[in-house]
């Protein structure tokens, strides 16, 4: 019994498809390369750019000054900086709600009208730096918390609206139609239709909103919002590394406790799915 050789296999060379997938890699390659080229940029240095910087940081920055971070006025910015992510993330997840809501297209009262506008609004919180918005609010309010916490208020409003609008959008229509053809209204529709569909995607979008509402509000301050960023700004114009070095690792502690603490609470969501 003669068995015949199978004929040469063509199919993983796939005309056009994969004459664009190089023609992509190769362009990319030469922006790429051409970027580099442009901007100037002395790739020699990455080799000795890790040995200048632990040599900076062992001569500037260390031994950090932990007694400075020990002090009670320093607490009280730290309690400031809780407060005012915790302002921000709430107040802007209030806010994303009617937004996801108008801003979701299965969803929203008006295609035509309402949902040009909840879209637009979202995009407008999001395009915008929280530190961008900390600069523009400090300069129309003065410097204090009441700047930080509108900042991070339009940062989790856009930041939140966004993923809230996508969940919306990816609910099982079958029992909204069905409360629709009974006659329910609006609010029945969100509680009893809509809400029972994205109860967990909520919860976690809010844990994850105030996780990153900590970390930005750890450096609004710096732009004169409150909070630790003040101390950090005033110590390193006064050029105090080694105190400037005690706030950043209490920076990182508290981002590794709150990250800590947002995923035991997105774990216990999951649980009680």
């Amino acid at each position: 019994m003669t068995t015949s050789t199978p004929p040469l296999e063509w199919s993983r060379f796939k005309f056009p498809g994969s004459l664009i997938r190089i023609g992509s890699w190769t362009a990319l390659f030469i922006f790429l390369t051409y970027s580099v080229e442009y901007l100037n940029i002395p790739l020699d240095r990455l080799t000795s750019m890790f040995g200048h910087m632990g040599n900076t940081l062992a001569n500037r920055y260390y031994p950090p000054d932990i007694d400075y971070i020990l002090d009670e006025d320093y607490f009280s910015y730290v309690v400031e900086t809780i407060q005012m992510a915790y302002l921000g993330a709430l107040f802007g997840v209030l806010a994303s709600l009617p937004l996801g809501w108008f801003g979701s297209h299965n969803m929203t009262p008006s295609r035509r009208f309402i949902f040009p506008v909840a879209r637009l609004v979202t995009m407008a919180c999001r395009a915008v730096h929280e530190m961008i918005w900390a600069i523009i609010f400090v300069s129309i309010l003065g410097f204090g918390m009441l700047p930080g916490v509108l900042a991070l208020t339009f940062f989790c409003t856009g930041f939140a609206g966004k993923l809230l609008a996508e969940e919306i959008e990816a609910i099982d229509m079958g029992p909204v139609d069905a409360m629709r053809a009974s006659g329910a209204n609006l609010l029945q529709i969100m509680f009893y239709g809509v809400f029972p569909q994205i109860r967990v995607a909520v919860t976690g979008i809010a844990i994850y909103t105030w996780d990153v509402a900590f970390r930005a509000a750890t450096v609004v301050g710096f732009f004169g919002a409150g909070g630790m960023g003040w101390y950090l700004k005033r110590n390193v114009l006064q050029i105090e590394s080694e105190r400037v070095a005690a706030i950043l690792i209490s920076i990182i502690v508290l981002v590794l406790i709150s990250e800590a603490l947002s995923a035991w609470a997105r774990n216990t969501v999951m649980k009680a799915k």
